[in-house]
Parts: structure tokens; C-alpha cells; sequence
């Protein structure tokens, strides 16, 4: 769980360290225009940019039951964050799993990576499709 939480406690420390220098100058309104932006960065490389990552079983049984896609993931990923904001509002239609907290999860994305944890792999119709466009994929949103 620590494992997810490493890059945005690092952002925070980061910015921190950086806002330390104008905040011990006694310049507070400096040191919050640096401090703000590695705060962001962190939010959004936090896992609670993404709703809860149900375990790959579950998301398959789901996915077998309403049709729509199951998206794999992990923190970090800019390409996992570009897919998230391109798809807006749609994003949460999909069955979004966290590779990093489900071992069954990463084992299927590395068989559909030739051994590789590359993300985001979008699973649709039981067939994977390694960092789709996203509008494709909100193109199998509709069709669902």
C-alpha cells in the first residue's frame, strides 16, 4: 500500500523543501506559490485521482456483466493520467484496477505485454489493447 503513496509523499517533501527557503525569509506568499503546485502534482498522482480499484477477478466479473471495459493502471502513470482526464466524466463507467495492489492484476497485464507492466491496458471484449487512444475508448463506452 506504501508502494502507491511514494510518489506523492515524495512531491509534498519536495515542495516543502523548496518553500522552506522563502518561508524562513519570511516570505510566506512565496513560499506558498511554491509549495501549492508540488501539492497538486501530488494529488494527482495520488490514488484518489481514481475511484477504488476493485481485484482483477472482480473486475473481469463485472465487466462480463455490464460490458464495459476494465482499464489497468498504476500510480504514476502519466499515460494512465492522460487517459483519465481525456475521458472526463466517462472515466468512471470503467473497471479501473491498480496493478500495484493486486498481483493477479499485474500477472495479466504482463501477458498481454509479452512480460511487460505497461499501462494502461484496456481490456474490451476479453481482448487487451496496450495504451489505447481515448477516444477509442470512450468510442467502446458508447457501444456498451
Amino acid at each position: 500500500m506504501m508502494r502507491v503513496w511514494m510518489l506523492p509523499l515524495l512531491l509534498v517533501l519536495g515542495g516543502a523543501a523548496v518553500a522552506s527557503g522563502p518561508a524562513l525569509d519570511g516570505n510566506g506568499g512565496a513560499a506558498a506559490l511554491f509549495l501549492v503546485p508540488f501539492v497538486g502534482l501530488a494529488a494527482v498522482n495520488s490514488p484518489l485521482v481514481f475511484p477504488k480499484s476493485p481485484g482483477a477477478a472482480e473486475a473481469q466479473r463485472r465487466s462480463a456483466a455490464d460490458g464495459r471495459p476494465v482499464v489497468y493502471w498504476r500510480p504514476g502513470c502519466t499515460y494512465c493520467l492522460r487517459l483519465r482526464f481525456r475521458l472526463g466524466r466517462s472515466a468512471r463507467r470503467l473497471h479501473w484496477v491498480d496493478i500495484w495492489s493486486d498481483p493477479e492484476a499485474a500477472a495479466v497485464v504482463r501477458a498481454a505485454n509479452d512480460g511487460n507492466e505497461t499501462v494502461p491496458t484496456v481490456v474490451v471484449d476479453g481482448r487487451p489493447h496496450t495504451n489505447p487512444d481515448p477516444a477509442w475508448v470512450r468510442g467502446q463506452l458508447s457501444a456498451t
